[in-house]
């Protein structure tokens, strides 16, 4: 069986058994690349239960809260791969089903405040998970920063409430986690991409991914959680908005200090002269999962030439031992709070943003198969930058 770095089949050829761990070569290149593809993690059969349920709608049904779409990966060879490398957690009740129909590049803004057809790599909007995220002005707006903040937070699902962590996003994710708003972002462990149909060819809608970018969003936020105890959009170093982008009002989805690590003069360029950092496409095949780190900057990106829509099934995993009363439903990227924002029960002396804050300055604590390789891997880095 052929074997290379980053990509191993999830079943045998001859015995068809089922991979339950990574090999010690994936779990470096988990380590240095913040993801992992494991050929064939998922069986045909499952793709095709999933596929047709897809295809054959219920109505009033969500095709995402199905047994034929939870089992890519509770039933797959991603549980017991991710019980190793991670360690446990609630097994998916409900994911995202990441459907991208075939597009040309648009006129219409996107989150970033620029024109579709005006951002590079297929429109890739490298971002980090768990941000608020409010419908973008879709013309120009002007006025002060302070006017165009309040119009933001203003156009979201409850309307004109002032700047509190009741503000919800289109997303349905909370403009701040905690009641002192001092965390501006959910978080989780991992991230499971299944792939249902061919991205093997660039610019096919595949995801995007900031590879490697997981170390210097770590920095980050030890840097930012340094300065005052805040981490995450409105922290010290993150502005939520863009006020210079086009439409005067889009997100800024990647810190400064994180995205210039990224740029180079390689670096493609939205017509303002800003230059973006470069993703990496990842390409797969009907039955490979993708395995990431929650901190790695990643984006769906443009079906442009694409045959057909883009099937890709998204699942979002926490340890369970962050919080081990909190059930984790799969598709949450702010399971600190309920799925629309509501505010949970804790018990006493457990406070779930300090330890969330915890968990972005420390990415892998909650990734208990992989202490060995990455206490080998940080002491290859610290002689190297001795020597």
């Amino acid at each position: 069986m052929r074997v290379d770095n980053l990509q191993m089949r999830g079943r045998d050829f001859e015995g068809d058994i089922m991979q339950e761990s990574l090999t010690l070569d994936q779990k470096r290149n988990l380590y240095r690349d913040g993801y992992i593809v494991v050929k064939g993690a998922v069986s045909e059969e499952l793709v095709d239960a999933a596929l047709h349920r897809i295809e054959n709608p219920v109505e009033g049904e969500y095709a995402g809260a199905t047994k034929a779409l939870t089992d890519l990966v509770n039933a797959s060879s991603v549980t017991p791969i991710l019980h190793e490398a991670m360690g446990y957690f609630d097994p998916p009740k409900v994911c995202q089903v990441g459907i991208l129909p075939v597009r040309k590049p648009g006129e219409h803004f996107n989150n970033l405040g620029y024109q579709d057809k005006d951002m590079p790599y297929y429109g890739a909007e490298s971002h980090m998970d768990g941000l608020c995220t409010i419908g973008v002005p879709q013309k120009p707006i002007s006025g002060t920063p302070e006017e165009r903040y309040h119009h933001y937070i203003s156009s979201g699902p409850k309307g004109d409430i002032g700047r509190s962590p009741e503000v919800m996003g289109h997303n349905s994710v909370p403009l701040f986690e905690d009641p002192e708003m001092t965390l501006g972002m959910g978080s989780f462990t991992a991230f499971v991409f299944v792939c249902l149909n061919d991205q093997t060819r660039e610019g096919c809608g595949q995801t995007a991914l900031l590879r490697g970018a997981h170390h210097e969003t770590e920095k980050f936020f030890r840097w930012q959680r340094a300065q005052e105890n805040t981490v995450g959009p409105e922290a010290p170093g993150w502005p939520r908005l863009n006020y210079d982008a086009p439409n005067g009002c889009g997100h800024v989805y990647l810190p400064e200090m994180v995205r210039n690590k990224f740029i180079d003069k390689s670096s493609e360029s939205t017509p303002d002269g800003v230059k973006w950092p470069r993703p990496t496409q990842v390409l797969m095949e009907k039955g490979d999962a993708c395995i990431t780190l929650y901190h790695i900057p990643h984006s769906g990106t443009r079906n442009e030439n694409g045959t057909e829509s883009r099937k890709n099934i998204i699942f979002r995993i926490r340890n369970k031992k962050r919080q081990p009363n909190i059930m984790v439903n799969g598709i949450s990227d702010h399971p600190d709070r309920g799925q629309r924002g509501e505010w949970l029960e804790f018990e006493e002396g457990n406070n779930p943003w300090e330890r969330s804050k915890d968990m972005l300055c420390d990415m892998w604590d909650e990734w208990e198969g992989m202490t060995e390789v990455v206490a080998t891997e940080k002491a290859k880095e610290r002689a190297a930058a001795a020597s």
